[in-house]
């Protein structure tokens, strides 16, 4: 490895790694929040209480079974494979022309949102039978149980499984280089095509790979401690002694 290479690469290509950071950057923010959606809404459907077996239990059974499906088929199946089904597919079945970065997020997003669905539900699942209990015999129904009581624990709660979704995204969105989405691994393989210095080029997307996932680490552990505020229990200890 060359150091003189690498800042030879920077210099003469540092707008296409910006680019590639941006476009990488913007897929995994926007797919990481359509994603959380998607698992709450999910979570939601897989949580509604319906006892009686009448047309509402056949035809929240059959939401749920549809839903199930998609969960199990995006986490069952490779991104990559995901991204060419979406791209090529919807375009040679249905006519859908999609723009390469509309696609690339659709792709991630339903991608999240499967995985999220089971972070979602597993965050409500684990809340105490007792709120929920409590919250009815006040008179509150489902839906504001959820919204007021349930939901901004479960929020709380999955929030650093929430910032591992989105570090994991910031890293599979390379996957998407296969339908010519220009993030930071497209733009890499273009320069180290360009220089044929392949692994000074990708020593330079690892930097920047790694610069992007640390900072939304420390970010989002930062939003954690704000949400947490402060520890009174820890201060009054230390007064005490």
């Amino acid at each position: 490895m060359s150091l003189e290479w690498i800042l030879s690469i920077i210099e003469n290509n540092w707008q296409m790694f910006l680019r590639g950071a941006y476009y990488t950057l913007l897929i995994s923010i926007i797919s990481t929040i359509i994603g959380a959606f998607i698992g709450f809404f999910i979570g939601i459907m897989h949580t509604i209480p319906v006892r009686k077996k009448n047309l509402k239990f056949y035809s929240l059974k059959l939401i749920n079974f549809i839903l199930t499906c998609y969960v199990e088929f995006f986490r069952g199946t490779p991104m990559i494979v995901q991204a060419m089904v979406v791209y090529y597919g919807l375009d040679i079945a249905f006519g859908i022309d999609m723009h390469f970065i509309t696609a690339g997020i659709v792709v991630v997003s339903l991608n999240t949102g499967a995985y999220m669905a089971e972070i979602v539900r597993g965050g409500i699942v684990s809340i105490d039978k007792g709120q929920y209990e409590a919250a009815s015999a006040i008179g509150m129904n489902h839906v504001k149980i959820m919204f007021y009581v349930v939901l901004p624990q479960v929020a709380r709660n999955i929030l650093p499984a929430t910032g591992n979704q989105l570090i994991m995204n910031i890293k599979d969105t390379a996957v998407l280089n296969v339908i010519g989405v220009t993030e930071l691994f497209f733009q890499t393989k273009s320069i180290a095509g360009n220089n044929f210095r392949y692994f000074e080029s990708f020593f330079v997307a690892c930097v920047l790979y790694f610069v992007m996932t640390f900072t939304a680490s420390r970010i989002l552990l930062y939003v954690e401690k704000r949400l947490d505020g402060p520890d009174a229990y820890q201060k009054e200890q230390k007064e005490a002694v």
